[in-house]
């Protein structure tokens, strides 16, 4: 499964987003993705695995917890993919700011429009 599939799910990128602050246990996991998604346990350790098997979390087994954490560079090809096209964004801003500034430019040199009232006096 490659990033964006991964991240397609909005349950596994809450999971992420709460890892990217550090490892957290399964249940701290769980805790945080039930309360916000109204899902069962089963189904918060099916988006876990699917996680795993993306290669996006590692799991470290501690006594009888289950800690999860992020991969270093799982993500990156979803990374280098925003990061192609974000450099375009302040061309194309600054573009737009320029355009803007042209429409204001028009409207403030432009004479005052009369009204309906003042056509008919």
């Amino acid at each position: 499964m490659n990033s964006f599939a991964t991240l397609a799910d909005p349950v596994r990128r809450r999971i992420v987003e709460v890892l990217a602050d550090g490892a957290q246990a399964a249940g701290a996991l769980g805790a945080v993705v039930q309360g916000e998604f109204g899902i069962s346990q089963p189904a918060v350790s099916n988006q876990l695995r699917a996680l795993r098997e993306a290669g996006v979390v590692a799991v470290e087994p501690r006594g009888t917890q289950r800690i999860y954490s992020l991969v270093p560079g799982a993500l990156d090809d979803a990374t280098a993919w925003v990061e192609r096209y974000a450099a375009l964004w302040p061309q194309r801003l600054d573009a737009l700011e320029t355009e803007l500034a042209r429409g204001r430019h028009v409207r403030a040199s432009a004479p005052p429009a009369s009204t309906p009232a003042e056509a008919s006096a």
